[in-house]
């Protein structure tokens, strides 16, 4: 079963998530700090914001933090986000195949949908499953352990396209096989990413037709 991330490797969204949180600190005056940005970027929804909340002290509640998020988010994801190039392409190739495809995102479930059916491309997925819902973030391995069960299927007969180097790395270490795919937020971190994956892309459009 092929397995895929959202932000970053099939939406070009990564950059959308660095607007949202500049924005919101900027909104109250407060200091984007590489400390912050290197815990949120890997935290699914609810710990991103609980970390927030403490982080800066903030008398807002997490659930009103992940709100506001949602709403500086949704215009990007429902009119603006591009397609990671090759990407709707490759989809449809493997739907035409019959192979079974799964989406695995810790995108929040409204904003994924949106963006997805912008596209035409939510139908195209037998399972989707949003981490938030497994409730432990992509660094766990036991979440690509929960994540198999749910769909299915055995670690080993899964194959992961992400972007992140940290997912990649992850599932491997649960014994699930990765493909890295570029994304230019992790730019700087593209030899770990290949070092971490059974095979690199620079773009889906390399897997047309194979």
């Amino acid at each position: 079963m092929y397995i895929f991330d959202l932000d970053g490797t099939i939406t070009d969204t990564n950059g959308v998530w660095l607007e949202v949180d500049l924005e919101f600190l900027a909104r109250r005056n407060l200091v984007h700090t590489p400390e912050y940005q290197r815990v949120v970027e890997c935290s699914i929804y609810p710990i991103a914001a609980r970390f927030t909340k403490d982080y800066y002290h903030l008398p807002d509640a997490p659930e009103d933090i992940m709100a506001e998020w949602d709403v500086m988010a949704e215009r990007h994801y429902r009119e603006l986000a591009p397609l990671k190039p090759g990407a709707e392409a490759f989809l449809r190739q493997c739907a035409a195949q019959g192979r079974p495809m799964a989406l695995f995102t810790a995108c929040r479930p409204a904003l994924c949908r949106a963006a997805l059916e912008r596209f035409g491309l939510w139908e195209l997925f037998g399972h989707i499953v949003f981490a938030e819902e497994i409730g432990l973030e992509k660094r766990d391995p036991q979440c690509f352990v929960e994540l198999s069960a749910r769909l299915g299927a055995q670690l080993e007969e899964c194959t992961l396209f992400d972007d992140s180097p940290d997912n990649c790395a992850t599932a491997a270490r649960a014994g699930m096989a990765a493909v890295g795919v570029y994304d230019a937020y992790y730019a700087g971190r593209q030899e770990e990413l290949k070092a971490v994956c059974a095979r690199y892309i620079r773009s889906f459009e390399e897997l047309l037709s194979e």
